[in-house]
């Protein structure tokens, strides 16, 4: 389908959320936009948010789900700051995400859902639709139930069922402005509802009825088109972060030539690593749902000292739960991998929202000193780089190594460079299988790995378990200096690991005003931020880490050259307070602690004050 009515207006970048009832299909709205944007070849970044209740009161503010797209021609980080676009399908949708919309931005409303009730329960005490309360605004309002009812007239469907399908003439209308083609949805329609073929036309009509209906809205003069993106030679694809998560892993797993075993408790925002890999059982993968958190980390250590690559996945409040068990794997010294998918605390907090808090309990949260290696990944792309480094570390140097994602990197989406598989390097182990001189904390040299007997191989029979060992034999010890001696062993093994990740090399200035610091899925809004700055002539440079434990080996001498440090993250201030105490540095934090992303807007003005502009 074209749009041949109006004039084509083309811009650099859009920002677009779809907001409504958890029960109206925003998740499925945008991740169809999103499909349709991925295939015209735009740079895109979204961010769903959703509430945590299976089915929270309808209407009701705490009800409210949202899925934001932002799509561009240049390269981008983020889903964006301000909208250009507001879908709101009910008043709560549109309390609730008012304040994020640019002046003179666009509001589609279904004035269907604005009803008395609807407005009482979002607190609105006269309908914003029918007063001059959105006189700064473009608002397009239109009855999306009766244009509906009226494309699907002759097949005597239910009230109900129509209006399930206004999501879908609301992704029809938002098409035809943006330029976007039906076919993929048309296509995924088909198959989602094969059995049910008058919600296949009933869904295919709603979707060609609303994007039809732009030709007869004067509020909008020109169809907005946003040019190709201009992308490195491959082969892409979208990929949200936990599939990127996943996929990182089994690739990990093929180049050392292991089986993965994963086992998992259900939690938010990890529960879905579980599902996608249990769906790959041909790459040698077993997964198994634990009863708890416990048994989950802990039959994955059973697995792992029997020869498997073990990984298990959960947030906070399940990190919690693992850290006695991940300290027997500290003492054990077996290659495990723990992926936190942060979430919002503390204890159960706002399980649905994203946030950065978790960085000191990784590295702190067990008892005795029991250091481990510490990763975060940066994009949704990036989780499948951060997951397979994990593994190459954790079974190079038989150590624990977890991993940092978060709900806005886990749910969130962007184009991925399918990489070549033969680029990857291959993963060393350090499994034995000839008995001679076999010890299991005999030591390699370079990586203090020790040996990875598995047992019920004759002559490979060993002990190995949570009470201190001699350093030598492997032998239970209560010696106080062997004790002292195999403390600082396991921290060097964290600390060797230095030796082989990449030195900090910043982007944008080398030194001067202004080094911003940041780790996870802030990269986004800091690099967009600092890419502004410069373009204003400001001194500023980017140093972001995937390494959190150890840290690069020059970290400390390249913050030194810069006058001001800027440290933003969604917590209160964890890698600012290591920073500070590792490298004796004047720092600054940006926090913000709100289950929300940082905004490049935030970033760009905190810049902005310490570079004196």
């Amino acid at each position: 389908m074209a749009n041949k009515s109006k004039s084509k207006k083309n811009v650099d970048r859009v920002v677009i959320r779809f907001t409504g009832d958890s029960g109206d299909g925003m998740q499925l709205t945008g991740s169809r936009f999103t499909e349709a944007t991925a295939i015209m070849g735009n740079d895109l970044a979204t961010y769903p948010d959703y509430p945590a209740e299976i089915r929270a009161p309808a209407g009701s503010l705490a009800g409210v789900s949202s899925f934001q797209i932002q799509f561009s021609s240049d390269n981008i980080g983020t889903p964006g700051d301000k909208l250009d676009v507001l879908v709101a399908m009910n008043p709560a949708a549109l309390k609730t995400n008012l304040a994020d919309l640019k002046s003179s931005g666009i509001i589609i409303a279904n004035k269907a859902n604005y009803t008395d009730k609807n407005l009482r329960l979002s607190g609105w005490e006269l309908n914003p639709l029918e007063d001059d309360f959105l006189r700064d605004y473009r608002v397009i309002a239109l009855d999306m139930t009766r244009l509906v009812s009226n494309a699907v007239e002759d097949m005597d469907l239910s009230l109900k069922l129509i209006s399930r399908s206004t999501n879908m003439f609301a992704l029809g209308l938002v098409s035809w402005m943006y330029d976007r083609a039906l076919d993929s949805t048309i296509n995924f329609i088909k198959d989602k509802f094969a059995k049910r073929p008058e919600l296949v036309e009933a869904n295919i009509r709603a979707l060609k009825a609303g994007y039809n209906y732009g030709d007869t809205i004067e509020e909008i003069q020109h169809v907005v088109t946003v040019s190709k993106a201009k992308f490195e030679p491959g082969v892409y694809r979208n990929i949200v972060g936990n599939q990127a998560m996943c996929f990182g892993l089994i690739t990990a797993a093929e180049k050392a030539g292991l089986d993965i075993y994963f086992s998992g408790y259900p939690i938010t925002p990890a529960s879905d690593i579980l599902h996608i890999l249990s769906g790959y059982k041909n790459f040698r993968i077993k997964t198994f749902q634990a009863e708890d958190e416990i048994a989950a980390i802990m039959s994955v250590i059973g697995a792992v000292f029997c020869g498997d690559l073990g990984i298990t996945a959960t947030s906070g409040p399940g990190m919690a739960l693992k850290g006695e068990s991940l300290g027997l794997a500290v003492a054990t010294e077996l290659p495990l991998v723990v992926l936190n998918i942060q979430r919002a605390g503390p204890s159960t907090g706002m399980p649905t929202k994203t946030e950065q808090a978790d960085l000191l309990q990784a590295l702190f949260g067990r008892n005795g000193e029991s250091p481990v290696v510490v990763l975060a990944a940066n994009s949704p792309a990036d989780c499948f780089s951060t997951a397979f480094e994990a593994c190459r570390i954790a079974l190079e140097h038989m150590i624990p190594v977890v991993v940092l994602s978060d709900a806005f990197l886990a749910h969130g989406s962007e184009p991925w460079l399918i990489p070549q598989t033969k680029s990857l390097p291959k993963i060393r182990t350090h499994l034995v299988k000839n008995p001679n001189g076999f010890n299991s904390f005999k030591r390699e040299e370079k990586t203090l790995a020790r040996q990875w007997g598995i047992p019920g191989t004759k002559g490979l029979e060993h002990r190995v378990g949570g009470l201190e060992k001699d350093i030598e034999t492997g032998d239970v010890s209560y010696d106080p200096i062997n004790h002292e001696k195999m403390m600082n062993l396991r921290q060097q093994k964290v600390d060797i690991i230095a030796n082989e990740i990449p030195l900090v090399d910043p982007f944008g200035d080398k030194s001067g005003k202004v080094l911003v610091v940041g780790w996870g899925s802030s990269f986004g809004a800091i690099r967009e931020a600092v890419n502004r700055s410069r373009k204003e002539n400001h001194n500023v440079g980017h140093v972001h880490l995937r390494h959190l434990n150890p840290f690069p080996l020059n970290l400390g001498e390249t913050l030194l050259k810069y006058q001001n440090i800027l440290v933003p993250e969604m917590n209160s201030g964890q890698l600012l307070l290591l920073l500070r105490g590792k490298f004796l540095i004047d720092a600054s934090g940006l926090n913000k602690v709100q289950g929300k992303p940082l905004g490049v807007d935030e970033v760009y003005d905190k810049i902005i004050e310490l570079a004196g502009g």
